[in-house]
């Protein structure tokens, strides 16, 4: 017999030792799932939920990693049967032949090459009972949960969250389930389902208690959110808080919580953290038209300039860079201060100069107004401003014409859109009126314009898009030669027809062109997904331009139409690129193209 020293008895009990408590090598492991009779879509969910059936994507492979995954598959397996449903499954999960929940971790195999997952899902159950109370006055349940309806217990957690919301909705703050009975009628494949719901005491708002890395002045905040203290509780109310906050613009975070305990006299306080914005903002934009050139624009915004969460815009424009008309362009100066109204209501200062360079006139402008906005909400809103307005202009009527006006500018916006940049459905709206009265024997009257879009998808899921526009304007009042020439309307160029030179369509004066007093421009859409990024465009636009304040049949009329192509840049909308020709009208002969970012409307 060969001895044993005691170095080589240590490395024997060291290599069994290992052998034991380390697992064994990756292996691939062969997987089944079976289910008779059940629907294919509930299969593919089992195959795709089940940690055993994804082990190799999930990197398990050890056999103590697999038993582990067998037996969390068994809880796994039976919540989504009861989802579906099913409320008598028999799940069997076997590795190498052996059912998972009979072997120990402790002794587990040195190798597991099969696993076969077997599920006899029963019949489907239905609501025998279902039972939400107490219910809070006009609560409204979910569809699903009613005798008859098939039980699932995603229709039984709807139906709580319905009735725990409802009682929140009437002033409940601190509503919540106080208890559950679900009953299984296997002979009957029924479900009893009744939820018990503890209401608590109908709470006012309390304080709003401010914290975070906030620079505004907490009063300016609390103007700003209207925190409806001393009214009876209402989720609605401070979901409005929180938007309005928000549409500052001055707020990286605004989070409000509120506080887990009541307070004695029936008052529920909120706690509000904030977080501010950078406080500055630059941004650029361009749009290239084949005879127009280059336009150029530049935003800067400073947030939050006298900490009372104000809003100060400054906009730059150069215009017709390298384009047949003179270099043109505008600064414009925008304070806005939210805090002076109270909520929903902001002032604002509004500032301008702006050099217009055009084949058909010359005009600068300059004009400062206060003004007023009312936001209805996120997608509604009008604002109304007073001020003046000097211009001073050479178009086909004289040079060195001056007008001086007190204008009285309204504005409303409906924004019904998926989407600012590039919609697939809903519409949008924005209608103008100002009047103006003139000042030094300049004439009085009002002008009116508004912009019309509607987009549809046609039920592809924004595959296939139409969009359509109209544009109208007028001027009431003054004669035609009696009005500044950027209160006329002209047509022709990227924002009104494409394919005809920049505002080449007016009224004829001599030798030279006129805007008209009123305008109709039309235009249409269809947009194409060649895949996610890349779009194609049909586009056909007519304009219309009269010297009278209504369009009549013997007005003046031209039309483009052409093909682009959109490629996707995310948040920021479309690249555009239109190539247009036109179609009628004698303004204009040949291609023109435009480039810019976001579709044209």
């Amino acid at each position: 017999m060969q001895k044993t020293g005691p170095r080589a008895c240590v490395r024997t009990c060291l290599f069994g030792l290992l052998a034991a408590v380390l697992p064994t090598s990756l292996i691939a492991l062969e997987t089944t799932l079976t289910a008779p009779g059940a629907p294919k879509a509930l299969i593919e969910r089992l195959e795709e939920t089940s940690s055993v059936a994804t082990a190799e994507s999930r990197g398990l492979g050890t056999p103590l990693e697999i038993l582990s995954a067998a037996l969390s598959d068994y809880r796994t397996i039976v919540q989504i049967l009861y989802d579906e449903g099913y409320f008598s499954p028999v799940v069997s999960i076997k590795l190498d032949g052996q059912e998972a929940a009979e072997l120990s971790s402790l002794s587990v195999p040195t190798q597991i090459n099969r696993a076969a997952i077997t599920v006899q899902t029963g019949p489907k159950f239905r609501f025998g009972e279902a039972i939400v109370q107490p219910l809070a006055p006009q609560t409204v349940l979910p569809e699903e949960f009613a005798i008859g309806e098939l039980a699932t217990t995603g229709a039984i957690q709807r139906a709580g969250s319905a009735g725990v919301q409802g009682w929140r909705n009437a002033g409940h703050a601190k509503a919540d389930i106080q208890g559950q009975r679900v009953i299984a009628r296997h002979a009957q494949a029924q479900l009893d389902a009744q939820i018990d719901l503890a209401p608590g005491p109908r709470l006012t708002f309390g304080k709003m208690i401010i914290s975070g890395d906030t620079d505004v002045k907490h009063s300016s905040i609390e103007k700003i959110a209207g925190f409806p203290e001393g009214e009876v509780y209402s989720p609605e109310d401070i979901q409005k808080v929180g938007t309005r906050l928000r549409r500052t613009g001055t707020f990286n975070v605004v989070a409000l919580e509120e506080r887990e305990t009541p307070n004695p006299d029936g008052t529920l306080d909120f706690d509000a953290y904030f977080e501010d914005l950078p406080k500055r903002r630059l941004t650029f934009g361009f749009e290239i038209a084949s005879r127009d050139g280059i336009d150029l624009t530049a935003t800067w915004t400073h947030r939050n300039v006298f900490r009372r969460a104000e809003r100060l815009r400054f906009e730059a424009a150069l215009r017709n860079i390298g384009g047949a008309e003179d270099l043109d362009g505008r600064i414009g100066l925008r304070l806005d201060q939210p805090d002076r109204l109270g909520p929903d209501d902001n002032t604002f200062w509004n500032a301008l100069l702006e050099r217009r360079n055009t084949d058909n006139y010359n005009v600068t402008i300059t004009s400062l107004a206060y003004g007023a906005r009312r936001t209805f909400s996120d997608r509604l809103y009008a604002e109304a401003s007073a001020g003046f307005q000097w211009s001073d202009a050479d178009d086909a009527f004289g040079d060195g014409r001056k007008f001086r006006y007190f204008i009285v500018p309204t504005r409303t916006e409906w924004d019904q859109r998926d989407s600012k940049v590039s919609a697939t459905k809903g519409f949008y709206l924005d209608a103008q009126i100002m009047p103006f009265l003139g000042i030094s024997e300049t004439e009085t009257g009002i002008r009116f314009f508004a912009d019309a879009r509607t987009y549809t998808s046609l039920g592809t899921g924004g595959r296939i898009v139409l969009a359509g526009r109209v544009q109208a304007g007028s001027v009431l009042g003054p004669s035609l030669n009696a009005v500044t020439p950027d209160f006329l309307f002209f047509s022709g160029g990227a924002g009104t027809v494409r394919g005809q030179p920049f505002e080449s369509l007016g009224i004829p004066v001599g030798d030279e062109i006129a805007g008209g007093k009123s305008f109709l421009g039309l235009s249409g859409e269809i947009r194409g997904k060649i895949n996610d990024a890349i779009s194609l465009v049909g586009f056909y636009d007519y304009g219309v331009v009269d010297s009278s304040s209504f369009v009549t049949s013997a007005a003046a009329s031209h039309s483009g139409a052409g093909l682009g192509v959109r490629y996707d840049l995310g948040g920021f909308g479309p690249l555009r690129l239109d190539l247009a020709v036109p179609v009628q009208g004698d303004t204009g002969d040949g291609l023109q193209f435009y480039i810019g970012i976001g579709q044209a409307f």
